[in-house]
């Protein structure tokens, strides 16, 4: 939100004032407050008929400072509130030396002189992160009446913005406006399923603004040289979270705020859907798995999405008699081809829904000030919100999924949640426009543990659309109804992109598009990108993603691509172990992973797979595909071919492969079975070297394909013309040098020193 008309001038009818200096303090061990005017304080009457800000510092966490300026803090409190399970009292310190004053906490300090003008500095490992200066902490008054407290970060040269959940618009963010609020607008545009008032940057830092409701950005905007944010309240609340890598951020930031649950592995293999508004039954899905099954392309998951209930009555959650009179039969059925079961939900009732009724009569419902149920026509006739700030209406709500878990459902996709009304009464009296943006996170998180309490530990995970800060913990996460072309494509990995830079671990996507039918040169590149995602989901609206509607090419295309990602599913799991225990995603910005190299900072359209592959899909009918590669000799694991960089590489790609290259000197470990996603991994397991120089060495652990230990650990090691490999694994291993077609190297168990030719060594 803008306030001003330029450097000097305010909006007509805005009013503002700022910090300007600090006239008292008062501090202990771990926190001080500062006293802040908005105008000079030259003598006793200065102090009268004037704001008076109260601006809180402390430390919630090693390596992250908290701010909070408060303006009247008389205002109530209601709620929401962002959980934060990583906060701990008395971690920072704070120090005093004459009128400078510090709170340090790990390497990030806070740095207030107060005999000085209004300024804060945020200091690590001897330089400045980012300051607050003469307009950074503040309000306005506008136009309406309304109140906006203001706080302003300031930006150095060259520095870039990221993150803000999943967002379409440009990747680096400076020179957006960006509003944090939730919205069902599709992939195109500049609102967002899943909006997270926090953004890192390139220069070893992030921010977190600490409010549920509305948040307001001008991202080197308003104020070229400043990251401003604010809310319409009286309080404003930030923490510094310092790195110094982006990697590190994330790692801070979700053990502040959560980190993602591990899904289970059985989702990493391909999920296929009825699609929206086909037409489908049991046939009809059978059908479908049988041509996967003819076809030799491995499914192991089956969605069923909206009709499988009843139409104008969603949700009801009974199976549509018409279409699907032995639900349960049919359940079982797909259980026996080894298929898990996925169906759609969403938090609303129908007015011709028989729960409507009986969630009225209980309080189940969300209501409006004069006591009756909120309702409107879009997307369902008469539809109401259960209220998730009611315990009771929330074990209402999941007691109808238990009973389809009961039936055999593994998992629920948990569509919607953006659309929420803010003229509404909440059972806990949270406030309503706090609620629009903290609604998805009740609802996922009820589902989720729903999932957890009745499947066990790591067997839980949902397909949800939208998301708050926190949201992380409760996977997986995919990008929404975008349209069914190249464009599509590319703004969905930006999304992606910027979802991971905001604290989660796990994005999917409609592979084919949502809108609209592909073609079939736009499926099969959407088939290669999806099944190189961290889970991955054939998903259309008024059209079908099987693969053979696309031509054979899209069958042979679809089924190798599912045979590798099985292949690779000891690989994607670990990554997805390190999402889990570090809050660094399974699917990589550039930047994350190469934060020392300039042009990885504005990379889009390519990402790193984990630590060691990097991705980069083709967005063109002719297969030409631009990216760039980092430093060293790096080796494209599907055809071999390599390419030393860093420099910028065009190619021309048919449709069996795509840029899918091996970092230097890693050793990414392949599965021997490629039929299913989940089988014992680190038996015949294939470890492929790749530019590996002497002297290099890395250790590959394979893990636990059900739960988060591990079956066996490598460590790999050349030595010349030999490479020792060291394991605690009893079962044959494999190492392959020199590419694809290399030569393989056997081993019967346990640790071996490996010769190898010099025309094999697969070194630089």
């Amino acid at each position: 939100m803008k306030f001003t008309d330029g450097y000097w001038l305010m909006r007509p009818g805005h009013t503002a004032r700022h910090a300007t200096e600090i006239t008292d303090v008062r501090a202990d061990e771990h926190r001080m407050t500062l006293y802040a005017p908005v105008r000079h304080v030259r003598g006793r009457g200065d102090t009268l008929n004037s704001p008076l800000l109260t601006v809180e510092c402390w430390s919630p966490a090693e390596g992250v400072i908290g701010v909070r300026a408060t303006h009247h803090a008389g205002s109530v409190r209601r709620g929401p509130r962002f959980e934060l399970p990583g906060a701990e009292e008395g971690v920072g310190k704070v120090r005093r030396d004459g009128t400078l004053l510090e709170l340090v906490s790990g390497e990030l300090t806070l740095r207030v002189d107060t005999s000085g003008p209004w300024r804060l500095d945020f200091t690590a490992g001897g330089r400045t992160l980012t300051s607050v200066g003469e307009r950074g902490t503040g309000f306005v008054t506008d136009a309406e009446g309304r109140h906006h407290m203001v706080g302003q970060l300031a930006l150095g040269v060259g520095e870039l913005v990221y993150g803000l959940g999943e967002r379409f618009t440009p990747f680096v963010k400076n020179g957006q406006m960006v509003d944090i609020w939730q919205a069902d607008a599709g992939t195109s545009s500049e609102q967002a399923y899943k909006n997270i008032p926090f953004h890192l940057t390139n220069r070893g830092y992030g921010v977190l603004v600490n409010h549920p409701g509305r948040v307001s950005y001008e991202i080197a905007s308003e104020a070229v040289g400043q990251v401003q944010f604010s809310v319409e309240d009286h309080t404003l609340e930030y923490f510094v979270v310092h790195g110094p890598t982006p990697k590190e951020v994330l790692e801070r930031y979700t053990a502040l705020t959560g980190r993602p649950a591990l899904p289970p592995a059985w989702a990493l293999g391909l999920w296929l859907s009825t699609s929206f508004t086909t037409d489908y039954d049991e046939a009809t899905v059978n059908g479908f798995i049988d041509g996967m099954a003819e076809r030799g392309i491995p499914l192991s998951v089956f969605h069923f999405d909206c009709f499988w209930m009843r139409g104008h009555q969603w949700c009801d959650f009974d199976w549509d008699p018409e279409t699907f009179p032995d639900p349960a039969g049919m359940l079982a059925r797909l259980k026996e081809r080894g298929l898990r079961v996925s169906a759609w939900i969403n938090p609303y009732i129908a007015q011709k829904s028989p729960l409507f009724e009986e969630g009225m009569r209980a309080g189940h419902l969300v209501r409006r000030p004069d006591g009756s149920v909120w309702q409107w026509d879009l997307w369902q006739p008469g539809m109401a919100l259960v209220d998730f700030t009611n315990p009771a209406a929330r074990d209402w709500y999941t007691g109808k999924l238990r009973a389809l878990l009961d039936q055999g459902v593994d998992c629920f996709k948990t569509d919607f949640g953006e659309r929420v009304p803010t003229d509404v009464v909440w059972h806990d009296g949270s406030d309503p426009d706090g609620m629009h943006n903290s609604y998805t996170h009740l609802y996922n998180r009820a589902v989720f543990e729903l999932l957890k309490e009745v499947r066990g530990e790591g067997e839980a995970l949902v397909f949800a659309r939208s998301a708050t800060v926190g949201g992380q913990q409760y996977p997986v996460h995919w990008g929404g109804d975008c349209e069914s072309h190249f464009n599509a494509m590319a703004e969905s990995l930006r999304g992606g992109l910027s979802l991971g830079l905001s604290g989660f671990g796990f994005w999917s996507h409609d592979i084919g598009g949502f809108e609209g039918t592909p073609t079939p040169a736009v499926f099969k590149r959407w088939v290669q990108f999806g099944l190189l995602s961290s889970h991955s989901r054939l998903h259309g609206s008024k059209s079908y993603r099987v693969p053979w509607d696309y031509g054979e090419e899209a069958v042979e295309v679809t089924r190798a691509f599912t045979l590798l990602k099985h292949r690779l599913a000891p690989y994607l799991q670990q990554a997805a172990r390190q999402a889990h225990t570090t809050g660094v995603p399974v699917m990589r910005a550039m930047v994350l992973e190469f934060p020392d190299d300039p042009t990885a900072a504005f990379l889009d359209r390519q990402y790193m797979l984990g630590d060691d592959l990097l991705v980069a899909p083709v967005l063109s009918d002719d297969g030409t595909v631009e990216y760039y590669v980092p430093e060293g000799t790096w080796t494209n694991i599907l055809t071999g071919a390599r390419v030393t960089g860093p420099r910028w590489v065009r190619e021309r790609h048919d449709f069996h492969t795509l840029p899918l290259l091996a970092r230097p000197d890693s050793v990414v470990p392949f599965a021997a079975d490629d039929q299913r996603p989940v089988s014992a991994w680190a038996d015949g397991v294939e470890l492929r070297v790749h530019a590996f120089a002497d002297g290099a060495e890395r250790t590959v652990v394979i893990p636990s394909p059900d739960g988060p230990g591990e079956t066996a650990r490598f460590h790999v090691r050349r030595d010349g013309d030999r490479y020792h490999v060291t394991t605690d694994s009893p079962h044959p291993w494999h190492l392959r040098t020199g590419g694809p077609d290399g030569a393989l190297h056997s081993a019967t168990g346990g640790p071996a020193t490996i010769e190898v030719p010099g025309a094999d060594l697969d070194g630089p």
